[in-house]
């Protein structure tokens, strides 16, 4: 129950998540699927997740413990990796380990644990990187030729991207195109919800450029989500077989 999505440009990161989960039919909550670990103008890292809520946030708490250790070094936090690259191996370890344990103490209740992650940022010096970890702790990265990845209920969303997202996407039109891919997904989707989560960090900038929580019945999200379908409705018969 998630739609999380990560693009990477020319001009920066253009990260956004939707918050909802459950438990069960009955037992739907909000919680919020991406995280920041920040040291403005040294490094950003924003991580996205997708699936267990037990080992997603367990994942996350123990990236945070390794940063806080007596002893954290370049293989266990993320705040020390030498490179985005180890920065995605370290929360690929951590996310396999979490499962591994997770699916050892639940063998006998025939239950399987699996969650995924995208791990977005940039390290002073460094490149901007863009990696979709998957359970098993191997990952991919974003490219020019797929210059985004995404998790969840990613296949509502997929065509917008595909059509118009491209590495020289500006962040305003990117921005947009993460909302309308997210907005098709809502309308398609009932296991993801509001409020959404968006950030966008600028190419070298190793901060957290803007931030904007989206609530339910939010005036300028509604207004794009009704303009996309006119046009959408006003294209369609337009078109001709």
């Amino acid at each position: 129950m998630t739609y999380c999505v990560g693009l990477k440009l020319n001009a920066g990161l253009v990260l956004l998540s939707d918050t909802r989960t459950n438990a069960g039919l009955d037992n739907i909550s909000t919680y919020r699927k991406m995280f920041f670990f920040e040291e403005p103008g040294e490094r950003v890292i924003v991580i996205l997740t997708a699936g267990s809520l037990s080992a997603t946030q367990t994942t996350i708490a123990r990236l945070r413990e390794a940063i806080d250790h007596p002893e954290a070094g370049e293989d266990s936090s993320i705040m020390r990796a030498p490179s985005m690259l180890r920065v995605a191996t370290i929360v690929g370890n951590t996310l396999n380990a979490t499962l591994r344990e997770i699916t050892d103490r639940t063998r006998d209740l025939n239950q399987q644990a699996s969650a995924s992650m995208i791990v977005a940022g940039q390290r002073r010096g460094g490149e901007m990187r863009l990696f979709l970890v998957y359970p098993q702790g191997n990952f991919i990265e974003a490219t020019e030729d797929t210059p985004f990845l995404q998790i969840g209920e990613h296949k509502y969303g997929k065509p917008i991207l595909d059509r118009v997202v491209r590495p020289e996407t500006n962040l305003a039109d990117a921005q947009k195109a993460v909302l309308l891919s997210m907005d098709s997904t809502l309308r398609s989707n009932l296991s993801v919800g509001m409020p959404l989560d968006m950030a966008v960090i600028r190419k070298d900038a190793c901060a957290v450029s803007f931030t904007r929580r989206i609530l339910e019945g939010d005036p300028a999200f509604m207004a794009m989500s009704a303009a996309w379908s006119a046009a959408l409705r006003d294209s369609f018969v337009k078109v001709t077989i």
